[in-house]
């Protein structure tokens, strides 16, 4: 048995952002995929994910029990097919901030849920912000604290534009262009991150006024700025949005930069070669990169393995 396949994806924009109410937008990334899986003779990395998976099954349970108007799902075949071993079968590495626990709730969903809303009807927003919630309840055992947004992006495969809290829609980006100087690519840090204690810190930061404000005139500021440059093309704005977001993550989020990134970050905001972010919550996994000249940014940072993303 296999299921269909759910894909990673980047939140190009918004990262921390989104919990005070900036824009965001979220892209699929087809690079990485998992699927359901029962195998005749599971490896040892199927049955960890499995005995995880039970662990996930009684969550639902219970969330069923409390939340019975929010979603209910086939437990008897959830919890019969993972007594038979069944697992995620991922290539989508767990910590990089390209939501892996996210595209295995949307497995969940889309195999067990009953009533589920599906990509194929007409998404309207209230059906959008519903599946959120939805999801935003499941990946919860994950994190602790979700969004949604990652399931939401890997159920529905389609780019995800978050104007607010309550207001999402699915929305189109420009294409690419196979020979364009310009990239969006992938960083690899070497560690794997952990979200929630990356999350902590970040509220813990929010009790202080001057971080609030930081917050809200500069990075929700150039959050959404970054936002309407991309969706509209408008690249030459977009690089000096990019930019000045890049120098206030590395002055007022450095604990979810790792340590020996600090000088590499710095160096690209000296040059020009390449402007990084956060790509989910930091502390390692993946950091993301914007380039008008992608040659330049690699011959700079030859050290590191890039994963081109999107060129343009």
């Amino acid at each position: 048995m296999k299921g269909p396949l759910f894909y990673s994806k980047i939140l190009l924009f918004g990262e921390y952002g989104i919990i005070k109410d900036s824009k965001g937008l979220s892209i699929p990334y087809n690079f990485y995929n998992g699927a359901l899986k029962v195998d005749e003779n599971p490896s040892d990395e199927a049955k960890k994910s499995n005995a995880s998976l039970m662990k996930f099954v009684a969550y639902l349970e219970q969330l069923q029990k409390e939340q019975p108007q929010l979603v209910t799902f086939n437990l008897e075949a959830l919890k019969n097919d993972v007594a038979n071993g069944m697992y995620f079968d991922s290539s989508i590495p767990q910590g990089y901030g390209v939501g892996s626990s996210g595209a295995l709730v949307a497995a969940i969903y889309d195999k067990y849920a009953y009533d589920k809303i599906t990509v194929l009807e007409n998404l309207t927003r209230e059906k959008l912000l519903q599946l959120k919630a939805i999801f935003s309840q499941m990946e919860s055992f994950f994190h602790g604290k979700s969004s949604g947004l990652d399931p939401l992006n890997s159920y529905l495969s389609i780019p995800i534009l978050i104007n607010s809290k309550d207001n999402i829609e699915a929305t189109g980006i420009p294409s690419q262009t196979a020979d364009g100087k310009g990239a969006v690519f992938l960083l690899d840090s070497g560690i794997v991150g952990e979200t929630a204690p990356m999350v902590n810190i970040f509220m813990e930061n929010l009790k202080d006024q001057g971080f609030r404000r930081m917050l809200k005139n500069q990075f929700v500021k150039y959050t959404d700025a970054c936002v309407e440059n991309f969706l509209h093309g408008d690249m030459k704005s977009l690089f000096s949005n990019t930019k000045k977001l890049s120098k206030v993550v590395l002055n007022h989020f450095k604990p979810m930069i790792p340590e020996q990134f600090h000088g590499v970050w710095q160096n690209g905001i000296d040059t020009n070669d390449y402007y990084l972010k956060l790509c989910g919550s930091g502390g390692g996994g993946y950091i993301l990169g914007f380039t008008q000249n992608l040659e330049k940014a690699k011959e700079s940072l030859k050290d590191y393995k890039l994963e081109v993303v999107y060129q343009f």
